[in-house]
C-alpha cells in the first residue's frame, strides 16, 4: 500500500506536481536526468498524478539538471560547503550532487518535511528544518565558513515580490560571497494563475503573485542590494518537443526573451 497524502493542500501539494515530471523524464530510457530516488519516492505515493496534473512535461527535470550542473562545479571549489534547499519538498538534489563533504539543509513547511522525512530521513549532513523560507530564524542555521550556495526550485513566484525582496536581501547581507540561484515565470503566466489556472478538471495551480520579465531580473536584483555583483539570467522550458527545439530563438530575440520562465544565478560580494 502506497503512502497516502491528503493533508497536502495549496502550494506543499506541488512538491507532487514536480516529483511527477521528474519520475517521468527519468524513466524515459532517453530521459535528461537519472534520479533512481525520485523514482523510488514516485512508486511508493499513493496518488493518481496523471488525474490530477494531466500529461507530464520535462520542464521540472530541465530545471532540476540547470541546478545540479551549477552546484557540482560550486561544490568542487567549496569542500564541506553549506546548501541550503528552499522548498525542498521532495526534491532529490543532495543525493544526485552529494560528494561526501557537503553540509545541507533542507528548509520547507512542517507538513512538507514530514512527508519528505518518510523517504529521506535527515542526516548529519543532510539536516532538516521545519519552517517556512519567509521565516528568516533559518539564517542563523547556516554555518558559512566553507561557503554557501542557497537554492529556490519553483518558490519565489508564491510570493509577494515584497517578500521575495526581503528574504533575497536578508541572504546577500547575512553571508558574503554567497550564491543564490532561483526560478522565475513571466508576468503573463503570473496572471493567468492570479485569474485561475485550471491546469486539469481535478486541479487548479495555486496562485502565483510574483512574475518578472527575464529583461527586468537584472536591476531588480541590484536595486534590491547593493551587495549582489554577479548575475546570470537563462531561460528553460520541456526537455524535448517543438517548444524545446525553438527555446534558442527565444534566448536570441529580444522580443521573446520574456515568454519563458527563467533561472537566475546572482553572486553577493565577498565581504
Amino acid at each position: 500500500m502506497g503512502t497516502e497524502v491528503e493533508n497536502l493542500k495549496g502550494v506543499p501539494e506541488t512538491m507532487l506536481w514536480t516529483l511527477y515530471n521528474r519520475a517521468s523524464e527519468a524513466k524515459r530510457a532517453d530521459g535528461i536526468l537519472r534520479d533512481p530516488e525520485c523514482l523510488r519516492i514516485y512508486d511508493a505515493i499513493d496518488f493518481d498524478y496523471q488525474r490530477t496534473f494531466g500529461a507530464p512535461d520535462g520542464t521540472h527535470a530541465v530545471r532540476s539538471v540547470a541546478f545540479d550542473k551549477a552546484l557540482t562545479p560550486w561544490l568542487a571549489e567549496h569542500p564541506g560547503g553549506t546548501v541550503v534547499e528552499l522548498a525542498s519538498g521532495l526534491e532529490t538534489q543532495f543525493q544526485r550532487c552529494d560528494d561526501g563533504h557537503v553540509r545541507w539543509v533542507c528548509v520547507d513547511v512542517p507538513e512538507g518535511i514530514e512527508l519528505r522525512a518518510r523517504f529521506l530521513p535527515p542526516t548529519e549532513r543532510c539536516r532538516h528544518l521545519p519552517v517556512s523560507a519567509l521565516d528568516l530564524a533559518w539564517l542563523d542555521e547556516v554555518d558559512p565558513a566553507n561557503g554557501v550556495f542557497i537554492t529556490a526550485q519553483g518558490l519565489f513566484m508564491y510570493f509577494q515580490e515584497a517578500e521575495v525582496r526581503e528574504l533575497c536581501t536578508a541572504i546577500f547581507e547575512r553571508f558574503p560571497g554567497v550564491e543564490l540561484m532561483f526560478d522565475t515565470i513571466p508576468p503573463w503566466f503570473s496572471q493567468k494563475t492570479m485569474k485561475g489556472f485550471q491546469k486539469t478538471p481535478d486541479y487548479k495551480a495555486p496562485p502565483m503573485p510574483w512574475g518578472v520579465k527575464r529583461s527586468d531580473v537584472a536591476n531588480l536584483l541590484r536595486s534590491w542590494s547593493s551587495r549582489v555583483t554577479e548575475i546570470s539570467v537563462a531561460s528553460y522550458g520541456p526537455s524535448r518537443g517543438v517548444l524545446a527545439a525553438t527555446l534558442p530563438l527565444f534566448n536570441n530575440l529580444p522580443l521573446l526573451r520574456d515568454i519563458p520562465p527563467t533561472i537566475v544565478r546572482a553572486k553577493g560580494t565577498a565581504a
